[in-house]
């Protein structure tokens, strides 16, 4: 039963092995797929065969090998159009191309809200979008409250008058801080010092006071009517300075960490094509948008002329730099599934396949992390024909080794003594599964 047993495991891996090398034989070359019956005849891969298993390491098979190796002639090189690229330090910069919007400059925004509530008696600024300068009137307006304290601001000068000339140093001090005091209130209700002065020199209550603005730019917004009445804190006018803009551009996830404060940034807009504002970037937002997967990046801008208009559409450009860098071509990177593969030139005609690591990509180059060294050549066409060549080779590699393990790992080379592969007349006397295995029967070339 021994003998019979390492018969019928003989039988077998002889047959998977024949089968796997003429399926490989036929994918890589042509040629010897037409003579798949002879090199079924001659198996060299069963010179290494032992109890233990069977060597299939450094087998070359059409032109590749069990380690992924693939060896190509010259004439196969031009055949096939492979070109070749180098793997060196280089400067690496990195373009970020993205879309924005201009906006108000937050710090150069004003409102205009009272601290005292009133009427409107009369206005100087009528309409949203008039130009304004810093100090001109916006509007006089009536309040009880400013009436009240310009009287308390009267009478705490009379007092102070009056009473400089006593010789009790304490009582003229007190007079002089009830004129101070009434001076302050009014300065806190954003009257002006030099109404406060005028008020002073003619010794009269005015009915109503003047509002001004408190900086120059634009009035963007107007909630305000003569005869009004509004109550203490509401905003009246908001002024906007548009020497200086904001952008903010919208940058997705993947670029967020190449954003940094005070790089350069050009922004062009489609109302001025022929214009390029240059800025830089003031802020970098923490945070990341849920839905958009984007973050944004503030930059700011000279605006001569108010040629940007809040609310225009910008795109964006930033300029990253990684100084100098090991990089590889952007062609000689092959993207498979989640790995990254270049196919490295090892000299006569071989080449290998080298898994790699990559950074930031910059244009025609991508920074490699990990993987390959420096001068080293890589294949920058063609890829996707080596990879498949590679892959099979892999496939194969699988299959020779499942093979050993399961089918040649219980054979009995006993009954190999004397076995002749030379020829179809040596399988006489063979068993399979328990049955002899007659010879193949002549051809006599009459077919059926």
């Amino acid at each position: 039963m021994s003998g019979m047993r390492g018969t019928i495991y003989l039988g077998a891996g002889a047959g998977v092995l024949a089968l796997a090398a003429a399926g490989v034989v036929a994918f890589s070359n042509a040629e010897r797929s037409e003579a798949g019956q002879e090199g079924m005849q001659d198996i060299s891969g069963m010179e290494g065969m032992n109890g233990g298993g069977m060597e299939t390491q450094g087998m070359d098979m059409g032109g590749m090998s069990m380690d992924g190796t693939i060896r190509l002639t010259a004439g196969e090189v031009a055949t096939f159009g492979i070109t070749f690229g180098t793997v060196d330090v280089r400067p690496l910069e990195k373009t970020i191309r993205t879309v924005g919007m201009v906006e108000f400059d937050e710090t150069r925004m004003a409102y205009v809200a009272p601290k005292f509530g009133g009427w409107v008696e009369r206005l100087h600024v009528d309409f949203t979008g008039q130009p304004v300068r810093q100090g001109q009137p916006l509007l006089d307006v009536y309040s009880p409250e400013l009436v009240m304290a310009q009287e308390e601001l009267l009478l705490a000068a009379r007092m102070a008058e009056t009473v400089d000339r006593s010789r009790v140093e304490e009582v003229a001090a007190g007079s002089r801080d009830l004129l101070e005091s009434a001076r302050r209130r009014l300065r806190y209700w954003d009257i002006s010092d030099e109404q406060i002065e005028r008020l002073l020199e003619t010794g009269e209550v005015r009915k109503t006071l003047t509002l001004y603005a408190p900086v120059s730019g634009i009035v963007m917004e107007k909630d305000v009517f003569e005869g009004q009445a509004y109550q203490p804190g509401k905003n009246l006018y908001m002024i906007a300075d548009l020497s200086e803009v904001w952008v903010n551009a919208e940058v997705f996830e993947a670029d967020a960490s190449l954003m940094r404060e005070g790089m350069a940034a050009e922004i062009t807009v489609a109302a001025l094509p022929e214009r390029t504002f240059n800025g830089w970037v003031e802020y970098v937002y923490p945070t990341v948008k849920s839905r958009t997967r984007s973050m944004w990046a503030r930059v700011a801008l000279a605006n001569p002329g108010a040629q940007l208009k809040p609310g225009m559409y910008a795109t964006a450009r930033f300029t990253f730099r990684a100084g100098d860098v090991l990089t590889i071509p952007a062609s000689g990177v092959l993207y498979s599934g989640e790995r990254a593969v270049a196919f490295v030139d090892m000299g006569g005609g071989e080449i290998m396949p080298y898994e790699l690591e990559l950074g930031v990509r910059g244009g025609d180059y991508v920074e490699v992390v990990s993987g390959v060294e420096p001068g080293r050549r890589v294949v920058t066409s063609a890829q996707f024909l080596l990879d498949s060549e590679s892959n099979l080779a892999e496939v194969m590699r699988a299959m020779m080794a499942q093979m050993n393990i399961s089918d040649m790992g219980g054979m009995d080379m006993g009954g190999m003594e004397g076995m002749d592969t030379g020829g179809p007349g040596s399988m006489e006397g063979m068993e399979m599964g328990g049955q002899p295995m007659a010879p193949p029967r002549p051809d006599t070339g009459g077919g059926r």
